[in-house]
């Protein structure tokens, strides 16, 4: 179903996934292994998007509310992770209850190009920010 999980560890001077900017290990590393929390919901988007580069299901459940959580996630063995833009943020801040991010995610299986637009929904519980649900835009 889903291949090996690749070793954060071995990705620390790399540049992170999401694009932020940012070093692997001074971006999502820290919040994918629990070593802090998402402290905006965009934070928490760009860690949930390095998870699926990093095939991580443990990690995307643990974010996903439980209102709205799947039993599992399939992964495509031949899915590839190229590229992460944020469009546009609502709210989602240190001191909001509710956020969204828009975002548009492009990947390639089996050598064919997809992109992924979407308006995610995120809440702030117990100090925490979770995913609960996205709207996808069609082009």
């Amino acid at each position: 179903m889903s291949r090996k999980q690749a070793q954060p560890s071995a990705l620390t001077s790399t540049q992170c996934y999401c694009q932020s900017g940012h070093s692997f290990e001074s971006c999502c590393q820290p919040v994918l292994t629990k070593d802090q929390y998402a402290e905006t919901a965009e934070m928490l988007m760009r860690s949930r998007y390095t998870a699926f580069c990093l095939h991580n299901q443990t990690y995307l459940l643990e974010t996903w509310h439980l209102s709205t959580r799947p039993k599992s996630i399939e992964f495509h063995t031949q899915q590839l992770w190229l590229g992460l833009k944020v469009v546009t943020t609502q709210g989602g801040g240190l001191e909001d209850a509710e956020g969204q991010v828009e975002f548009i995610a492009r990947y390639k299986i089996q050598g064919k190009a997809y992109c992924l637009h979407e308006c995610s929904e995120f809440l702030r519980q117990d100090q925490r920010w979770y995913y609960t649900q996205g709207r996808l835009f069609y082009h």
